[in-house]
């Protein structure tokens, strides 16, 4: 085995989803934004872009499983927005694998796209902005974990 793991697309049952809508939201957007800032405080994100981001709504869906985030960008870091009072700037939905591909940096935005995987709404020219954001963004490397062969 090398090593690498490939995450495969899956769509969750439809149970799932309908359970998701179901539950309070709130923690999903203080996990986004835990994460986001986390990323801001690593240095991770480009710093001459986020001036771009200010006071702009975002929100994130993750269809399969009911789950949805939405925040903003104010005075240098990210904040969640329980309950949004106008449609988001820039939203994105997709399910939960897609999501995952992205982050694995196993898909790029631009396939999922294209292959209908990924929906970004809003305002065009800060999708490009944020779609370059977090291309330019260079994970740190995760130490290798050791696999117990069988």
């Amino acid at each position: 085995m090398n090593g690498n793991f490939t995450i495969p697309k899956f769509k969750l049952p439809g149970f799932v989803a309908s359970l998701g809508h179901k539950l309070p939201q709130w923690p999903h957007a203080l996990a986004l934004v835990g994460v986001l800032n986390t990323a801001l405080k690593m240095k991770l994100l480009p710093e001459s872009e986020l001036a771009l981001l200010e006071d702009k709504l975002f929100r994130v869906r993750v269809l399969d499983t009911g789950g949805e985030a939405s925040y903003t960008y104010r005075n240098g870091l990210f904040r969640p927005v329980f309950r949004p009072q106008r449609e988001p700037d820039l939203a994105f939905a997709a399910n939960l694998s897609a999501f995952l591909q992205l982050l694995a940096r196993q898909e790029d935005p631009d396939t999922l796209f294209f292959n209908r995987e990924l929906e970004i709404t809003g305002d065009t020219e800060l999708g490009l902005i944020v779609k370059n954001m977090l291309d330019a963004v260079e994970w740190p490397k995760l130490p290798q974990l050791p696999l117990a062969s069988s």
